[in-house]
């Protein structure tokens, strides 16, 4: 089963596959990696060991310089945080790192859910990160839910591939449904129909990172709690 740092390395991944189709990019400073998603002008620190004032201003820099409107910092639970709050980052949401064998969703209906490329109804930074699943190889799958014709949900599913430490795991990424259709089955929809894409790419395992809303329903769907991790956010500009 993945780990909590297999976990951190395919939402890293996850991020740059964003940045590329999207025209950011990834770079380093001083023990810092950074990407940068240009259709939201946001800025991410992906899981450094451990933070200094030497990565972190020279980043922060290079972030102004893109035009980035926030970053956003993620950490892993035993990371000293404080040099963060002396540059005005402020605590965020809380990571919650959950993973399953990629048939355990599956055993739920997917019904109302399947693989959209290019819905009609997406519009914004979400319409230019549909790019990421027109990749080749492909390695991104967007699910959408739909009541008859209206869009209820939508979802990725990611399987990246040549990833150190990510042998066979896959991640459902930016899991989402509109607050009318809540509790209405699409958020175990998006999960099955997101399952059963990264099983027929390869993937064995899955990894989703939970959010407060969710946990309830991915825990009710086989996934199990791996692990926590922390967020840490400011403005720019």
């Amino acid at each position: 089963m993945p780990t909590i740092a297999s976990c951190q390395r395919l939402q890293h991944t996850w991020f740059s596959a964003l940045a590329s189709a999207t025209g950011g990019r990834s770079f380093g400073t001083h023990e810092s990696r950074w990407v940068w998603l240009p259709a939201r002008r946001q800025l991410m620190l992906m899981f450094p060991e451990e933070i200094s004032p030497a990565g972190i201003r020279p980043g922060l820099a290079e972030g102004s310089r893109l035009g980035a409107s926030s970053v956003t910092a993620w950490l892993g639970g035993s990371v000293d945080n404080a040099p963060l709050e002396t540059f005005g980052f402020r605590r965020g949401p809380q990571t919650c790192w959950m993973t399953a064998p990629v048939r355990a969703p599956q055993a739920w209906s997917a019904e109302g859910a399947a693989v959209e490329v290019q819905p009609r109804e997406v519009s914004g930074a979400d319409a230019e990160e549909l790019r990421v699943g027109h990749s080749q190889p492909r390695q991104a799958w967007h699910i959408a839910a739909r009541d008859s014709a209206r869009m209820t949900g939508r979802a990725y599913a990611f399987y990246p591939t040549g990833v150190a430490g990510l042998s066979k795991v896959a991640g459902i990424f930016s899991l989402a449904v509109g607050t009318s259709s809540r509790r209405r089955g699409f958020g175990t929809a998006l999960l099955s129909a997101g399952a059963a894409a990264a099983e027929a790419a390869g993937a064995e395992h899955l990894v989703v990172n939970a959010t407060a809303a969710s946990q309830d329903l991915c825990s009710a769907r086989g996934f199990s709690l791996v692990g926590r991790g922390r967020t840490y956010s400011m403005a720019l500009g």
